[in-house]
């Protein structure tokens, strides 16, 4: 069996006839005819899956591992009950705190601060 990650995409070929039926099971790559091979998006959820079936590659498993700091990083500021801004947002008025917390999580999200990065005062 090979693997690749290629622009957020998980890509699998010569897969055995077990895993492959186990893969599929899940609904979360779909097996492309003309390629011969199963894709499908690299989501925290598929590559879990797919590392408790087998050993990721390296750099899979560590695209894995920078997807939970994200997540844990995401969960901590959504708990956190007095948010700071992590940026200085263009607004006007003063955010209010679900407010400040919902952008956090969004600059966090999309890779616009790191998670263990210092972060600015607005």
């Amino acid at each position: 069996m090979k693997i690749a990650l290629q622009d957020n995409k998980i890509k699998m070929i010569e897969v055995d006839n077990v895993h492959f039926a186990v893969i599929k099971s899940w609904n979360k790559m779909k097996w492309n005819r003309n390629l011969k091979q199963l894709e499908g998006v690299a989501d925290m959820e598929l590559l879990d899956k797919l590392a408790g079936l087998f050993r990721l590659p390296a750099h899979i498993e560590e695209y894995r591992h920078r997807l939970h700091v994200v997540q844990d990083a995401v969960d901590r500021e959504r708990m956190n009950p007095a948010p700071v801004p992590m940026y200085p947002y263009p607004v006007k008025l003063p955010l209010y705190q679900h407010q400040v917390r919902g952008a956090n999580m969004a600059l966090l999200t999309f890779g616009f601060i790191e998670p263990n990065e210092e972060h600015h005062d607005a």
